[in-house]
């Protein structure tokens, strides 16, 4: 498996990354955001729908009776893949998320930079989207904000062993992943219903945007820019959605 090395990272650029591999949809020019829904008949709700994500959070409304989100995630082995978009951890046996009676199972989790998602107009260096799915196929996604400061060690596995070029999911013999350990101390969130942030940008997905922010180091951060530079939708309109909020 080619993994990232102190030689690669020097040669490495992004641009030759996603020569090497380019995808059907890109994140700049004409295969770009503005342009998803022109790119095929299946991506048309990118440019139709009126629940897109994502968005920038702004005058959250206070709602006492939201539920509490419980976490319960175990650590997994780490099977990672770089898909040509973005980095992603597949834990389909990564624990749970409920929400009041709802029980949502972790399928993968992956990284944005910037973050997508805006808060008061501010984007964050990154973002964690954690991806869930119930019973019946409906999306729940926690988004855990990452700011520049110190290595954030949960990371740590995941951007050791990130692969160079787009290809097909590695298991990285003898080394695991504690989604748990991503998460911040406080839970407190915002909430909106939204889409994903990807084509086909289904709409009707249950979105959870962790209000405290964790941290990763400027070397993490830049490991990730010399994959991807940029891979984050930008904001749309809120088409009168209501976001609320719990806790601090």
């Amino acid at each position: 498996m080619k993994l990232i090395s102190a030689a690669v990272l020097c040669a490495i650029t992004s641009s030759s990354v996603f020569a090497a591999s380019p995808p059907h949809w890109e994140y700049e020019g004409e295969h770009g955001p503005q342009h998803w829904n022109e790119l095929s008949k299946d991506f048309a709700t990118c440019g139709l729908g009126k629940h897109q994500s994502p968005i920038d959070i702004r005058k959250a409304r206070h709602q006492a009776d939201l539920p509490d989100l419980g976490f319960h995630y175990t650590s997994v082995p780490l099977k990672i893949i770089n898909n040509g978009h973005t980095v992603q951890v597949d834990s389909p046996q990564g624990g749970t998320l409920t929400v009041g009676n709802h029980t949502y199972n972790l399928a993968q989790f992956h990284v944005h930079t910037p973050s997508e998602e805006r808060v008061n107009g501010k984007a964050y260096d990154m973002v964690v989207h954690m991806v869930h799915k119930d019973a019946a196929g409906k999306l729940a996604v926690v988004a855990v904000l990452i700011k520049r400061g110190k290595e954030n060690a949960a990371l740590k596995p995941m951007f050791d062993n990130m692969p160079i070029a787009a290809g097909p999911q590695h298991v990285v013999d003898h080394v695991s992943i504690d989604p748990a350990a991503l998460l911040p101390a406080k839970h407190g969130y915002y909430h909106f219903e939204g889409s994903l942030t990807t084509p086909p940008c289904s709409e009707g997905v249950a979105w959870y945007v962790l209000k405290t922010p964790v941290e990763a180091s400027r070397a993490q951060i830049n490991l990730l820019h010399l994959l991807y530079s940029h891979n984050a939708r930008p904001v749309q309109p809120l088409n009168g959605r209501t976001v609320v909020q719990h806790g601090g």
